[in-house]
């Protein structure tokens, strides 16, 4: 049987790491003087790690992330009250595993929906599922959702994400029916799955936003304690981007 043969029934198969790493085998005789056993783990290796790519892919598209953003790209330059170690620990994703929440908050253009991009496709890497929303667009269709009675259907899909982004957070006033639907998003999530929080409102703001006791108690009970927060500061990062004017 030649390789053309083999390679027509990994196609079958599905196997398409198997399939270049072959291919790449016959461009290279260097790997003919290998053992058997030794090109054959190079061959299976190669099939996992395209597996793995196609599955980091398949979770960045599901996660629709408004910034292709990636944790090298993260600016630690002074003043933007980073900590270093903090950002760290936090990029290994353990609080992830753990089911625990990030709170981001800053002045506009301090860089929140940048970093948290950043979490989420680190999460990817990770092999984790994430989602990005902006808060009040979620809240506006779950609205909808009550009307026509898919409301189920939408709790479940945000349940099944591991990593679950709310940008923009505090910056739209909540209906009374928005401030439940949050409550019940947090409260699915406790210590099942991670949500990320990203907004202007200083945290300490948050009651007198939600403007509602018993919501509000409910909600910041739930998110203090397992949360983690960073808070950004500094200038805005796009005009600093931008670069002096003329």
């Amino acid at each position: 049987m030649n390789t053309n043969h083999i390679i027509d029934k990994l196609r079958d198969l599905g196997l398409h790491g198997m399939i270049s790493a072959i291919e790449h085998h016959a461009e290279s005789p260097a790997f003919s003087e290998l053992p058997f056993s030794d090109r054959f783990m190079h061959v299976l290796q190669a099939e996992a790690a395209w597996r793995d790519d196609r599955r980091h892919k398949r979770i960045l598209r599901a996660a629709r992330l408004k910034i292709p953003a990636a944790a090298e790209d993260i600016d630690y330059r002074p003043g933007r009250n980073l900590d270093r170690s903090q950002i760290a620990e936090l990029l290994t994703c353990a609080w992830i595993l753990k089911g625990e929440n990030l709170i981001l908050t800053g002045a506009t253009g301090t860089g929140k929906t940048h970093m948290a991009c950043a979490f989420g496709g680190q999460a990817a890497r990770h092999g984790m599922t994430a989602r990005y929303v902006r808060t009040n667009q979620l809240l506006e269709d779950m609205a909808l959702a009550h009307q026509d009675g898919s409301i189920g259907k939408v709790r479940a899909a945000l349940s099944r994400f591991d990593l679950l982004i709310l940008d923009d957070f505090g910056l739209a006033p909540m209906t009374e029916l928005g401030k439940q639907d949050l409550l019940d998003i947090i409260d699915a999530r406790v210590k099942t799955a991670s949500t990320l929080l990203a907004g202007q409102l200083p945290f300490k703001e948050w009651h007198s936003y939600i403007d509602n006791p018993m919501v509000a108690d409910a909600i910041l009970d739930r998110m203090i304690n397992t949360s983690h927060r960073v808070q950004l500061s500094g200038e805005s990062m796009r005009k600093l981007k931008a670069g002096p004017t003329s």
